[in-house]
């Protein structure tokens, strides 16, 4: 059983200690790609916890799937585990640990069925406002992405994510900005397109409804929210430089009282112009192969320690 522990207080260490950690530290706001890395490995790790802590215990509980799971293995590598002498306990751990899947699954479920019929109906009301062409003539335009222009005095920008995903901008925003400008906002919005953004948001904001209080999901929603806002811009500003990119988040909020073109509560905008503005070096790449390096090592710690009872049993 000490395979079924260990996994369960590294997934504890994981999911609380962790996520402080990561929070607090400044050179996020410098790489925020690796940092979404990051982010993601240290879910995959905590839910890889719980993932093998409900097979082991499972197995424990249940002497077939024991066997099942077992089925194969070199002799003294079932024993090494000592699930027969934990049935009970066994039956506990799993009866905990499946609700929290079933909860994981319901909430994954409801924010994908939630984001897909929102999206749809950003669509239906994209198309209202902006029909789509012929069909001869939309046939001849390439279908990689669609830009579409909004009748509009307000100076707007953002993008429809999906298989048929659109570029949306205002006549307001093509007056206001200049043509450098325009070109990095959409810049922006097309890293958030391209780099999937949407399904990492949807992920973080399932996990951390489905488990309001397990902390590490909900500090994963809040840090994706802003990181992938960092992501885009950075990825504007590659292409049409960070000044820029700063003047184009200004120009399109300057009425509003804040900066940004994004969602409220999705990222501190005055923060991002800073930021393009100050226009920090990036790390080292030591330190970025580090970071990386120890990102991928909790997942493949998780694995490691369910298997280091019947690895020593080969021994």
């Amino acid at each position: 059983m000490t395979a079924l522990i260990g996994l369960l207080l590294l997934g504890l260490l994981l999911s609380t200690v962790a996520p402080r950690l990561l929070a607090r530290a400044r050179w996020v706001e410098r790489e925020p790609v690796l940092a979404l890395l990051v982010w993601q490995c240290l879910v995959v790790a905590v839910l890889l916890c719980c993932a093998l802590s409900l097979l082991l215990a499972a197995s424990a509980a249940l002497p077939e799937l024991r066997a099942l799971v077992f089925a194969g293995a070199p002799h003294g590598v079932e024993a090494a585990y000592g699930l027969e002498d934990a049935e009970g306990w066994g039956r506990l751990c799993a009866a905990v640990l499946t609700a929290g899947a079933l909860q994981t699954v319901l909430a994954l479920t409801r924010e994908v069925r939630s984001a897909k019929a929102q999206r749809d109906q950003r669509h239906a009301q994209l198309s209202s406002r902006a029909p789509e062409l012929p069909e001869a003539i939309a046939a001849a335009r390439s279908r990689r992405e669609r830009l579409v222009v909004l009748e509009n005095v307000r100076p707007e920008a953002w993008s429809l994510p999906g298989p048929d995903s659109r570029l949306v901008v205002t006549t307001g925003a093509l007056q206001q900005l200049t043509a450098r400008e325009l070109a990095a906002v959409l810049s922006h919005e097309r890293g958030h397109v391209r780099a999937r953004h949407h399904w990492l948001s949807q992920a973080a904001q399932a996990l951390a409804s489905g488990f309001p209080g397990v902390q590490v999901f909900s500090a994963f929603r809040d840090q994706v929210g802003e990181l992938v806002e960092l992501a885009a811009d950075d990825r504007a500003a590659r292409r049409h430089g960070r000044h820029t990119t700063a003047l184009a988040l200004a120009e399109l909020n300057l009425g509003r009282g804040v900066f940004g073109s994004c969602p409220p509560g999705l990222a501190q905008s005055p923060k991002r112009v800073d930021r393009l503005l100050a226009g920090r070096p990036r790390l080292s790449v030591p330190h970025r192969l580090t970071f990386t390096v120890a990102a991928l090592a909790a997942p493949a710690a998780v694995v490691l320690l369910a298997a280091a009872p019947g690895l020593a049993a080969l021994h």
